[in-house]
This record gives structure tokens, C-alpha cells and sequence, in this order.
């Protein structure tokens, strides 16, 4: 069992199953809490689930992996055999997961780098496969973690919701830029900014914001190799025709993933979600 660098994320990176297994990561769950049952993301419950919960107007609410369940993590990491581990995370500025992952770092029985990356869903599940990548090509801690940061750098994430009236109930974004938001039924559009959750453009109709979600995409993209990830929640076919305009307009796209965004994410946004993930290679 040779020693490696081993990487450690958590749930809302939405990594396919395949890539996890494909580049040995390990992600840690976030929980959602639905009524009085607190359920782990990934495994026991499903975004399908909490948008229905959302639509009935049931209470949903999530919470951080514990710093015992991180801890557990890392031991068995090590276990395996990793000389040290970078753990990538969602933003801090809207979840405490880093600083669970922090504590627990504490008493790990190898060193452990964790990293707030600032991003979320494959923003930050394309920081974890470049450091995955320089891991296995037998880059150290600080390499994986230089290559994380670098394609935290180069991402850019933006996102088309329905309403922000489920991000203001979760304190996910102000209550200004909500009612902003909400003025005049316009749709908004949203975008990381500094691993924070903020207010773009305000467009009048859903067919405009998702037109213009395309735009920003595109023009983010440039003619340089990029990766691209579209997201949605209960928004399948809006979805698969963003990815195949964006397919047609991208011509330096590598990879191309769509999926459906998990119980966490999809319990601060609400149904119709769109969202499209630009990261340079």
C-alpha cells in the first residue's frame, strides 16, 4: 500500500458516482432536515424529495457534517493508506462545513489541508477533481492544493431561480436583494461573487433569464478549453436544451456534465433551478 495524497470534499459537489470512484474521493454528507427527520444528502434522501416538500410548503432546513463525522473521514482515510489529505469545501460564507472540517483536522492522524474553495455544486466538484488529478500524478499536499485553488480561480458559476423567496428563508441571500428580486415579478439571475450568493440581473421574463443565463455562460467560456456543468432542480428539459446550445456555442467545451442538483442546494433555491458552471482548464 503505497502512501498518497488522498482528496476529501463534501456532498454538494455533486461529483458523478463515477468520478468519485474513478478518482478515489471521499464526500462527506450534509444533512437535510424535513420535518423532524434529519436525513443524509446523497444517500437517504433525494433532491426530487425536497422540492416536493418545498412546493407543499413544508419546513426544510439543512445542516453541516459534523466535525465527528469528519474526523471518522480522515482516520479512515489514513487508514488506507494516504501520507496526507486536502479536504475542498463548500463556501464558508454560506455553510459551516469548513469549519467542521477544520476542527477535526485538529486530531488527524496524517496532515490535512482544507480549503474553503468559495464555490458550490461542480464549482467546487471541478476543484476536486484537479487536485484528484495532480494527486495522481504524484503532486504532494501543496500541489493538490495549488491546483484546487487555481481552478477556483478560473470558475464561474450562475444560476436562473424561480424565486428568491427560498434563499431569503434560508439567510442564503439578503432580504434587499430578495425583495429587489421579487419587485415587479421579474426572474432573477444570480452568481458567486467572493463565495457569496448575490444578485446579477434582474430580467422580465423565464424565457429571457434563461436566454440570458446562456449568454453569460458563453461569453465566460471565451474560446478556451473549459469544462461546463448544468444544473437544475425539477427543470430536466430546461436543462438538456441549455447543454446542447451551450455544446453548439463553446468551442473550446472538454467536458460537459448535466445533472440535477442535490437535497442541500435544491432546498435553498427551490424548483426550477438552472444553473451553468464555467471552469478553465
Amino acid at each position: 500500500m503505497s502512501p498518497h495524497v488522498a482528496i476529501v470534499t463534501d456532498s454538494t459537489a455533486y461529483l458523478p458516482r463515477a468520478a468519485l470512484e474513478r478518482h478515489q474521493i471521499t464526500a462527506v454528507p450534509l444533512t437535510v432536515v424535513l420535518g423532524d427527520q434529519a436525513l443524509e444528502e446523497g444517500t437517504e434522501i433525494s433532491a426530487r424529495s425536497v422540492a416536493q416538500a418545498l412546493q407543499k410548503r413544508r419546513p426544510v432546513t439543512t445542516s453541516r457534517p459534523s466535525p465527528a463525522a469528519f474526523a471518522e473521514t480522515y482516520r479512515t482515510v489514513a487508514a488506507a493508506g494516504a501520507s496526507g489529505i486536502v479536504s475542498l469545501h463548500l463556501s464558508a460564507e454560506v455553510s459551516g462545513t469548513y469549519d467542521a472540517a477544520v476542527l477535526a483536522a485538529k486530531e488527524a492522524p496524517v496532515p490535512v489541508r482544507v480549503v474553503d474553495t468559495g464555490m458550490v455544486a461542480m464549482a467546487l466538484g471541478f476543484c476536486a477533481l484537479a487536485a484528484a488529478e495532480t494527486a495522481e500524478a504524484g503532486g504532494d499536499v501543496d500541489e493538490a492544493v495549488a491546483a484546487a485553488e487555481k481552478r477556483a480561480a478560473g470558475t464561474a458559476a450562475y444560476f436562473y431561480v424561480d424565486t428568491l423567496d427560498y434563499l431569503r428563508r434560508g439567510g442564503r441571500i439578503g432580504a434587499a436583494q430578495a425583495l429587489l428580486g421579487s419587485a415587479l415579478a421579474v426572474k432573477p439571475i444570480l452568481q458567486l461573487a467572493d463565495g457569496r450568493i448575490e444578485l446579477l440581473e434582474k430580467v422580465r421574463t423565464a424565457s429571457k433569464a434563461i436566454a440570458r443565463l446562456e449568454e453569460l455562460a458563453a461569453e465566460r467560456a471565451g474560446v478556451g478549453e473549459v469544462d461546463i456543468a448544468v444544473h437544475h432542480l425539477a427543470a430536466a428539459e430546461r436543462a438538456d436544451a441549455l447543454a446542447e446550445r451551450l455544446r453548439e456555442r463553446v468551442p473550446g467545451l472538454r467536458e460537459l456534465h448535466v445533472s440535477e442538483v442535490g437535497a442541500v442546494i435544491g432546498a435553498h433555491t427551490g424548483p426550477g433551478l438552472l444553473g451553468a458552471v464555467v471552469s478553465a482548464r
